[in-house]
């Protein structure tokens, strides 16, 4: 089992900044491939970033690539996604998941393919 908990939402305006953390416990932290979903009232959770457990990372979709990075520190168990000028349509709940060994390579955009969530922290961007 590895139970993940995210911090860092909070309510900004858009243009400002805003580092997610996520923490996670359980099983080995660096042998787990990490996603960053977001999800809206009425939509499919979608992926955001993930970093493989080698820390090589894939930034989707095209709305957010330039303005989200995802990076993780494994000797502290918690994966990380900075959000540059923010705008109000990334407004969601944000999720961490974990990805087990091995790693999806072709279906990663997948919720399905992660098997541990955290339990979500919400960013609202103002207008």
């Amino acid at each position: 089992q590895v139970q993940l908990v995210e911090s860092g939402g909070e309510l900004v305006q858009a243009g400002n900044s805003l580092r997610l953390s996520c923490t996670a416990s359980g099983r080995t932290f660096s042998d787990y491939s990490m996603g960053w979903f977001r999800q809206v009232p009425g939509k499919e959770r979608e992926l955001g970033a993930r970093i493989l457990w080698r820390g090589g990372a894939t930034i989707d979709p095209d709305s957010v690539k330039g303005r989200f990075t995802i990076s993780r520190d494994n000797a502290k168990n918690t994966v990380y996604l900075p959000k540059d000028s923010l705008k109000p349509e990334d407004t969601a709940v944000y999720y961490c998941a974990a990805d087990p060994p091995p790693p999806a390579y072709l279906n990663y955009r997948q919720p399905s393919v992660y098997d541990y969530w955290g339990k979500g922290t919400q960013v609202t961007v103002s207008s």
